[in-house]
């Protein structure tokens, strides 16, 4: 069975927003909200990056039946395994137990603000693997003396620990990071809809809810959606390792022009019409995900809710 969530997109809209927002989809039906976690927006037109923890926690307060994601969080460089899970189970604890706990290996975009180098994507797989171990052990409420290949943890013990360790979804660019994935985690966070990617996840041994992101942009005017989604989300289309590479949002706005003109408008679902909103969700199931969460680009964050709950909804029922 499908679930379907709805994205808290931390790059464009400010917390209030946030916390309005996921009241918003919890009224209107959705399952989950999933909160991406950003220093800084991928582009400056994006104009935001509430830390999310305390989104989270508002959110967390002013809901009562809706599931909460982190998607994704990176334990490796800018916030320490230790801080990760303290957030982690504060959130839990809030949220009585509603909370999933997305990890990954981030982006230079967000990790490179405390100074430190930015490894390659090898070093911060093992990071990763690593970092994992010290925030299930913490969640369960251990005492934990560590010191390992990249963290030193001393002596922490969540006094707050939940109740239940929630659900550590690990994020998968590829299959190398897939296969580990299925080793450690309870759940695959996607960044498509890849079926090689939840293969690989499978193959591994890997068990749990899949996730992935269909952005999407609704508008009663088709082409004022594909102008918003060009302005508005051109980080969409950039390829290969860019995503992860890129230090500043000032480099992705030299890029925006360039895949601008190389993007196809008809990629990402735009209009009023259900049906290509419903195609994209059935290529990621059929990709393998049972947990997609629509990204609406742009300002009207009502009148895709509205949307969904009058018509994309009862179509995907």
């Amino acid at each position: 069975m499908t679930v379907y969530g709805y994205t808290l997109s931390s790059e464009e809209h400010g917390p209030a927003d946030l916390v309005r927002n996921a009241i918003e989809a919890e009224q209107v039906g959705f399952s989950f909200v999933s909160a991406s976690d950003h220093y800084h927006p991928w582009i400056g037109g994006q104009g935001h990056s509430p830390f999310v923890w305390s989104v989270l926690g508002a959110v967390a307060s002013s809901t009562s039946t809706i599931d909460l994601a982190v998607g994704v969080t990176c334990p490796i460089m800018r916030m320490h395994p230790a801080i990760v899970a303290h957030a982690a189970a504060t959130t839990s604890v809030l949220s009585e137990g509603r909370f999933s706990l997305g990890l990954g290996t981030g982006e230079a975009l967000n990790e490179h603000v405390t100074g430190e180098r930015w490894p390659p994507a090898p070093v911060r797989l093992d990071m990763l693997r690593e970092a994992v171990v010290i925030i299930r052990r913490l969640l369960r409420g251990e005492t934990v003396d560590h010191h390992g290949t990249h963290f030193t943890v001393e002596n922490a013990r969540l006094f707050d620990a939940p109740a239940e360790v929630p659900p550590i979804i690990v994020s998968a660019f590829g299959t190398r990071s897939a296969k580990m994935a299925g080793h450690m985690g309870d759940g695959l966070w996607g960044t498509a809809a890849d079926a090689e990617t939840v293969e690989a996840f499978a193959g591994a041994g890997g068990s749990g809810p899949r996730y992935t992101q269909v952005s999407v942009c609704w508008d009663d005017d088709e082409a004022r959606a594909q102008r918003t989604v060009q302005d508005q989300w051109p980080n969409g289309e950039m390829p290969g390792q860019l995503s992860q590479d890129l230090p500043t949002w000032v480099h992705f706005e030299q890029l925006a022009d360039l895949a601008r003109a190389g993007s196809d408008p008809g990629e990402v679902p735009c209009g009023a019409d259900p049906e290509p909103f419903i195609e994209a969700a059935h290529t990621a199931e059929q990709a393998g995900y049972d947990h997609i969460y629509f990204h609406q680009v742009g300002a009207d964050q009502q009148g895709f809710l509205k949307f969904w709950q009058k018509e994309l909804e009862p179509a995907l029922a």
